[in-house]
């Protein structure tokens, strides 16, 4: 699982895509928060689909991009990030794994007469026990963020300008709703993918090819327009 979140690519931006502005199967546009235009990459030279970004690691725009990860060598997006949260499961997994392992070698393995051997094998397992220990808490805590991301279908880059989105409608006195939140069932089949049981398998379901996403609007067909225009997203 490690080797496939490492080697699969994160998707790239097609060099001629163009934004269909009159489509009507792109309800959403995103536009830049000063001025209103669509969204263009200077360093790439073409238009950023919808939650696409430019990585600066990476040298080019990642279609819906959620992060890079150091830990990976690899940006985290559109094609890898089902395969990203199966390697972290699995990671807090085996952690927990590990730790039942080390606290029953530390109980069970302390004889009244046990030899100098047994000493220093013990102390090298309660070592290895205080490493483990920040490395599960950590790994428990990035995989119950991206769970909470899935449920509201967002990219960690999206949570954040979703912040700043709501405390501008907030300000004004509207109502910000991202877009993108199908519900809790379509959130986590537009990640994982509709057979349930190919969820845990390190590979690519993901629905669409990155380009255009289904938004809330789809399932909502009687919001009137200028709500709309409300609740869009507006990113960099």
């Amino acid at each position: 699982t490690y080797y496939a979140a490492v080697s699969r690519d994160p998707g790239r931006v097609p060099p001629a895509f163009l934004p269909d502005v009159e489509g009507a199967e792109t309800p959403v546009h995103e536009v830049k928060r000063k001025g209103g235009d669509l969204r263009y990459c200077q360093k790439c030279g073409h238009y950023k689909p919808p939650r696409a970004h430019h990585c600066r690691v990476c040298k080019r725009c990642v279609l819906k991009m959620d992060h890079h990860c150091i830990w990976i060598n690899n940006c985290v997006g559109h094609e890898n990030y089902k395969i990203f949260l199966v390697f972290v499961l699995y990671a807090v997994i085996a952690s927990f794994y590990s730790m039942i392992l080390i606290v029953g070698s530390v109980i069970h393995s302390a004889p009244k007469d046990e030899q100098l051997s047994s000493d220093s094998s013990r102390t090298l397992i309660i070592i290895c026990g205080i490493i483990l220990c920040p490395l599960t808490l950590a790994l428990s805590v990035l995989l119950g963020w991206h769970i909470h991301l899935i449920l509201q279908n967002k990219t960690t880059i999206e949570y954040h300008e979703g912040v700043r989105a709501m405390w501008l409608a907030e300000k004004g006195g509207d109502l910000y709703h991202h877009p993108y939140d199908l519900g809790v069932y379509e959130n986590l089949i537009s990640v994982l993918g509709r057979s349930i049981f190919c969820w845990l398998c390190p590979v690519s379901v993901n629905t669409g090819n990155g380009l255009r996403f289904r938004a809330s609007y789809d399932i909502l067909p009687s919001t009137p327009p200028c709500d709309l225009q409300k609740i869009a997203l507006h990113s960099h």
